[in-house]
Order: structure tokens, then sequence, then C-alpha cells
């Protein structure tokens, strides 16, 4: 089953309409074809494009969901909270249909106004100038696949006369307060998608080298605190190594991404020194000792989370805890080193090491009152790559989920995902 993200407009449309022909010629006969629009309820008129495209689902016998995003919307960053909640909504609902796979109708323009304005504030290899992904997993559960990341919108919307049929523009589009906005009407070249394929791959093999270089050097003990070799500890000339040892310390520190390029120079500082020390970035203590480079979360700023039962929440943006018993479960910062197991200190971490890192630790207790971890199921929480993981960064993803003792994540339902483009 694939559900299609649909919203009326002449992209979606067109990819829509693209699978259902190709689904009803017969040459995929093993898929079926499910459709959801995503009401933002930014827009009076948005409730009508809904029903709107229900009954042209309706009319090809496609089966069609509509789903609201409710609650208060920002005022700043409304783009960007529309984009986390659609595909939120779009994931729920592909678990309602039983889809294996999302598919959005990102085009060729979309991927080159995201690579434009990313190049505005990145460093010029930085990884997300590779721009959108062919696939991404949302949420660990189910992968959104882009189809048309090679096709240019002209080409769709010629593909949708031909066939007499008209779409949605959403006035939003020519709103000049949204950067992409600014950023399409600045654009005038066709930035050649060969580009943007020779930068994925790249990524891709940045994200290869990367895993492998932090299989090799480094440790993770209990998901408190990270080893590395001290032979690697200041290559942060090296690309491949920066990325590795800043989504490390992205994920210790409990972030949805990696450090920015300041913290990323002044950490490189203290590290060529090669002299023991410490320093704090990022949230994350950088402890150099000449058995290596320890990370561990400061002991700051720790926050109190009280669990409802048989809820789970994320404590700390570290750790995903469920609690399993019939009262409330508080969870708060700091234990002392002798309420941790010995492994930490049995596989080679320093103790002086596992004090500190003991500090950040969570803590425990039930109402407030006795303390107790039985109730409480804990796994590492991967911020980086739990809710939003390109395909292309899977393979430093696993690597980093191994390390915290974490299950790989879950593989993308094709290997093959653009078209060719068409005339």
């Amino acid at each position: 089953m694939i559900l299609a993200a649909v919203s009326g407009g002449s992209d979606s449309k067109g990819l829509l309409l693209a699978l259902h022909e190709a689904i009803a010629r017969g040459g995929f006969s093993a898929f079926s074809l499910s459709a959801c629009t995503i009401d933002h309820g930014l827009r009076p008129e948005s409730a009508d494009e809904a029903r709107a495209v229900a009954q042209f689902c309706a009319d090809r016998k496609i089966p069609h969901l509509t789903r609201q995003w409710q609650g208060e919307k920002p005022e700043t960053g409304l783009q960007a909270a529309a984009r986390e909640a659609r595909y939120v909504l779009l994931a729920a609902a592909a678990e309602v249909v039983g889809a294996q796979c999302i598919v959005t109708a990102h085009t060729a323009d979309d991927q080159a106004e995201t690579v434009t304005m990313r190049q505005s504030r990145s460093q010029a290899d930085a990884p997300g100038l590779a721009g959108m992904a062919d696939g991404m997993l949302v949420d660990r559960r189910v992968w959104v696949l882009r189809p048309f990341l090679r096709q240019r919108r002209a080409d769709i919307r010629s593909y949708l006369t031909l066939r007499g049929e008209d779409w949605f523009d959403d006035p939003s589009n020519a709103n000049l307060r949204f950067e992409r906005v600014r950023v399409r009407q600045a654009l005038r070249d066709e930035s050649a998608t060969d580009q943007f394929s020779a930068a994925a791959e790249a990524r891709r093999r940045s994200s290869a080298r990367a895993a492998s270089l932090l299989e090799r050097h480094a440790v993770v003990f209990e998901g408190l605190a990270a080893r590395i070799d001290p032979a690697l500890a200041e290559k942060m000339s090296d690309p491949d190594w920066r990325r590795a040892i800043l989504a490390l310390t992205a994920v210790m520190g409990g972030r949805q991404h990696l450090p920015g390029r300041e913290t990323a120079a002044r950490l490189a500082a203290f590290l060529a020194e090669g002299r023991d020390g410490r320093m704090t970035a990022g949230r994350v203590v950088f402890d150099r000792r000449r058995s290596g480079l320890y990370l561990y979360r400061e002991a700051r700023n720790l926050p109190d989370l009280v669990i409802q039962p048989h809820q789970k929440a994320i404590w700390d943006g570290r750790f995903i805890v469920t609690n399993t018993g019939a009262v409330p479960l508080m969870v708060g910062g700091g234990v002392d080193a002798v309420e941790l197991t010995a492994r930490p200190i049995a596989a080679g971490l320093p103790e002086a090491i596992v004090k500190r890192a003991a500090k950040s630790a969570p803590a425990f207790s039930l109402a407030g009152q006795v303390p107790l971890s039985t109730a409480a199921l804990v796994e590492s929480s991967i911020g980086l790559y739990d809710t939003f993981l390109p395909r292309f960064d899977l393979m430093i993803a696993n690597s980093i989920a191994a390390l915290f003792g974490r299950d790989r994540y879950l593989a993308p339902p094709v290997h093959d995902v653009l078209t060719e483009k068409t005339g």
C-alpha cells in the first residue's frame, strides 16, 4: 500500500494521477494506492480544497483521508511547524491504512530552493547542501519517498493540462513573508538535477565513512558517556570525522541538530591543543585524558518530568522513558555513582568519568517518594535522527544507534526511488 500526500496543488495532484494510471495499467499490480490530505487550517479555503481532493479521489475509487492540524499555530517558524505537523499526521494516517510508505511530490524546483536557502547559512561542506533526500524515515515508523525530485513543475503541469485536470494554487506560495517564496522568485536558472544527485551521493559516502570511523574509534557506556580513541580525537580537519564527532555530541547533549559552526570551531581549537583538560560545548563536557577523549552531559539545567502510568516521554532529549507502573513516575537528574551499574567501569570507563557522568543520569521515583527504576523502561533517544532520518544518513544513524544499544532503523521499502525526467 502506498499513501500519497495530496494537497490539490499541481505537484501532488500530478503524482497521485501518475501513480493511479501506472497501477491501473497493470505494471504495478502488487501495489495499491490511498491518499491523504492535511488541512493545516491556515486559510478559509483549505477545508473546501480538501473536500475537492476527496471527490477527485472518489471519482477514481482511490481511498482518501483528511487530517486536520489542530491546536494553536505559532507566530514565528510557521512553515517549519506546519511541515513537522504534516509529517506526523501523515505517519499516523499511514498506520491507519496499513501503508508501507508515503509518497510526496517534491520536485526539482523544490530541491533548488532548498539548497539555495541552505547555502545562505551553511559552510561549503555542510551535509545539508545535498538537499532533500529521495527518502526520509519519519518517527522511526514509516518512510516518506520523493519520486519526483528530478521532475520540473512545468512538466507536471503540462501532464495535468493534457489530461484536462486543473489544480489549486496556494496563495502562501506567493507570500514574500516566507523565505522559500523569496528564494523561488529570485531563482532564474534551472539548476541541473545531476548536481543534486552528485551532492546526495557525496553525502551518502560521507555517512558511510563517518559510520565506519565511529564503529572503529568510539564506545558509548550506558548511554551516559562516550570514549573516543586519543589518536582520532584531534583530527577535526577531516570533514567526515568532524561530522562523526559532532553527531555524537548532538546525541550526548540531547539535541536534534548538529552543533553550529562556532561551537564546532571552538571544539576543534580545544582538541588541536593536544593537552589534557575539559571544555563544555553543546551541553556536553569534553574531558580529554591520556586514555582518550570522554564525552558526557554537563550536570546543569536537568529537567524534572512526571510521566503518567502507561505513558512514555523523552527526558532531557536523551532518554525515552516508559512508565510501566500504575502511579506517576518522577524523573529527575543526578544519581550517586553507586546507583549505576558496574558495567561501565568493568568495560574500561574510568571511575572518575563514571562519577561525573552519573550527575546527569536520570533518577526515578514513584509519586515523588521511594526511588525506584523498576517501573521505568529506558532507551536512548537519538533526536538527531528519530524524527526525521534522510536516507543518505541511514548508515551513520545505524552506527550511532548501535553505539547507544538501539536496534537498527527501519530499512527503506525500495532501493530506487527517483523516476527519470521525462519531456
